[in-house]
């Protein structure tokens, strides 16, 4: 089975297909690995289920069980059409947290301002305060 790469530095899931733990198992135990270890921060969108499922050489409805067990576990968070993303978590200041940063990269990556750069900013604004 294959392989997936996120974009540039993004974590890999991969399928291993002579393993016991069943392939849906395998993608839940991946994500949340990646989540509890800071490689996929809360706002990261997730390849739709029919592109992960291609990208890995799996039947859709595979993929669609292991989100539907991310998101019980409230690890991810569904938006309908739009998409699937790591769920904020934490703490109610933590989560405001969270989506404020979220919000502002997806101003700078509007604005074509890098990381580096908006890091600056963040902490020019801290230290004015």
């Amino acid at each position: 089975m294959g392989a997936l790469r996120y974009h540039r530095s993004e974590p890999m899931l991969t399928i291993d297909p002579t393993s016991s733990t069943p392939p849906y198992e395998q993608i839940r135990i991946q994500i949340a690995d990646l989540v509890r270890d800071g490689e996929l921060v809360p706002g990261t969108r997730l390849p739709t289920v029919r592109r992960l499922a291609g990208d890995l050489g799996l039947a859709p409805n595979t993929v669609a069980r292991s989100y539907r067990e991310l998101e019980r576990d409230e690890i991810i968070q569904t938006r309908g059409r739009h998409g699937s993303y790591i769920a904020m978590h934490g703490t109610s200041n933590q989560r405001h947290a969270q989506a404020a940063a979220q919000a502002y990269v997806l101003r700078l990556v509007e604005l074509g301002i890098g990381m580096d750069e908006g890091l600056e900013y963040v902490r020019a604004a801290f230290q004015s305060r």
